[in-house]
Parts: C-alpha cells; sequence; structure tokens
C-alpha cells in the first residue's frame, strides 16, 4: 500500500503541485495539508481519496505558490488606530497612567485590523482538481506496479511452499516404514522377538500411525495454496483475504510439523513456515 504520486501546473500567475504519499495501514488514514482558500472542498478531496485508495496511511499535500509576488494578510485601519491612540493618549494625560502600551492597546480595538477573506474561483477549482486527479492517476499508477511486483513474488512464495509440499509427500510412505522398524527393533531389544504379541503390537501402532497421519492437514493445504493463487488472480481488493488464507496455511503446517516425527520432513515444514513468514510480511502491502 505504499505509493506517491505528484503533479504540477502553472494557473493564472501561480504554480500548483499535490503530492499524495502512503505507507502501510490496516485502515485508510487520511491527512490533508492545504491552502485555507481550499477548506470547503475538502469533504470532495477525502470522498474520492476514501474510494480510490481504500487503504493506507495517507498524506495529501496541496501547495499554491504566487509567482507574481503577490502578499496577503492583514490590513490596518491606520484612520481608525489613529482616531483610537489619540484617546488613549488623551485618557493617559488625564490620569496619569503609564504610555508605554498605548499603541498596542490600540491594535486590539475593533476593526482596527481587518484579514481579506481568501477565495477561489470556480476556474481555479476546476484547474487544481485536475491537477489532484493527475496526481492520484500517478499514485495509483506506482502502486499498481509495486503490485505486479508483489503479486509475482507471492506466486513465487506459493509455489516454493508447494514444492516443500510434494518433498513432504515423497517422504510419507518412507516415514511410515522407517517408524515400523524403529519400533520393532525397539521392541526385539527390549523384550526380545519372540515375546512379542504381534497382534497387540499391529493394534498399538495402527493407532500411533493414525495419531501422526497427515492425509487431512495434505489435502487442507493444497486446498488453501489453491485458493490463495485464485484470490490473488482476482482484480479486486483482496488483501484481507489473503491474509486470512494465509493464517489458515499457517494453521496446517503448524499441525503438519507437529505430527511429522521425522527430521527430514521438520526440515521441509521449516522451509515452507519460511515462505509463509515472507508472504505475510509482503501482504501488508496488498491492498
Amino acid at each position: 500500500m505504499t505509493g506517491y504520486g505528484l503533479a504540477t501546473a502553472d494557473y493564472a500567475n501561480a504554480k500548483y503541485s499535490v503530492e499524495i504519499k502512503s505507507l502501510n495501514s490496516k485502515f485508510l488514514e487520511l491527512n490533508l495539508k492545504y491552502p485555507k482558500a481550499f477548506s470547503d472542498k475538502e469533504l470532495i478531496l477525502r470522498n474520492i481519496c476514501s474510494k480510490d485508495i481504500e487503504r493506507g496511511k495517507v498524506s495529501l499535500s496541496i501547495n499554491v505558490e504566487r509567482t507574481n509576488g503577490e502578499v496577503t494578510g492583514a490590513t490596518i485601519n491606520t484612520a481608525l488606530l489613529s482616531h483610537y491612540y489619540k484617546q488613549l493618549i488623551a485618557v493617559n494625560n488625564e490620569l496619569g497612567a503609564d504610555s508605554s502600551n498605548l499603541l498596542q492597546t490600540a491594535l486590539t480595538f475593533p476593526d482596527v485590523i481587518s484579514y481579506k477573506e481568501e477565495s477561489v474561483s470556480e476556474d481555479e477549482w476546476n484547474h487544481l482538481f485536475q491537477i489532484f486527479t493527475s496526481a492520484l492517476a500517478n499514485f495509483n499508477k506506482f502502486r499498481e506496479d509495486e503490485g505486479a511486483v508483489l503479486k509475482a513474488d507471492l506466486e513465487l512464495r506459493i509455489k516454493n511452499i508447494l514444492s516443500y509440499f510434494k518433498s513432504v509427500e515423497e517422504l510419507e510412505p518412507k516415514r511410515i516404514t522407517a517408524i515400523r522398524d524403529k519400533f520393532t527393533q525397539f521392541l526385539d531389544d527390549a523384550v526380545g522377538k519372540v515375546n512379542i504379541d504381534q497382534n497387540r503390537f499391529e493394534q498399538e501402532l495402527i493407532y500411533y500411525i493414525d495419531k501422526i497421519d497427515i492425509t487431512e492437514e495434505k489435502t487442507r493445504l493444497k486446498s488453501h495454496c489453491d485458493y490463495f493463487l485464485q484470490t490473488l488472480a482476482s482484480k479486486e481488493a483482496n488483501g484481507k483475504k489473503m491474509g486470512f488464507i494465509s493464517q489458515e496455511i499457517g494453521r496446517e503446517i503448524n499441525t503438519m510439523g507437529a505430527k511429522a516425527n521425522d527430521a527430514q520432513m521438520q526440515q521441509f515444514v521449516v522451509g515452507m513456515k519460511e515462505e509463509l513468514e515472507k508472504i505475510k510480511e509482503q501482504l501488508l502491502n496488498v491492498l
């Protein structure tokens, strides 16, 4: 969800620039900075950003630089200020009070200082809106380009998980045979082959193997990975959905690791976990 977009243009002796930046966030956090004259347009800008950007910690800055040296600010009514000041002097002389702050006091009287109300014409707003639209288009293009790279990386990570998964499938039949041989050798050494109740041994072995069976985990893991790739190919914003799917993938991998009882299989499980962590990190950048 990181992104950047900038657009600038000149209009009526002024240079306008609109800059949009975003960082990762679970929700839309929108911070707007603009000249006071455009304050009545804030709702319009927020609505458009909410619709187009959706998620992220977003900063939208609008800057207007006047090229003709025009300065707007406060205006002092000198005639009214002089009138108040003379009255204050007269009162001060009559009372014999301190006269050091008379001018400062006169400046605080009503209507001495007036402020020019900033406003923009409809043409100026339309021009700025076009610049904003261009900046937003550049911002979305930036995110689309980044998204293409993220998509390729996520596809690679899922394929790596499936590659480890295939290795687990190939190893599983050998694992059952190894467990049987290990238990048989242990009992032979402990009580002797002639003292083993083969029926009871087979029952206990079947019970144990059933406890560490990962058939269901394999089926669900394969299904979750396929669903993740299907969701990734969608044109919709599915970042949160893929986050939920990755959690389900993690559950199956963890259960598979807990049931592995085989050092080589555990290595494949660790490889799947590493790929899944990289997926989770990248999903923070996906809408």
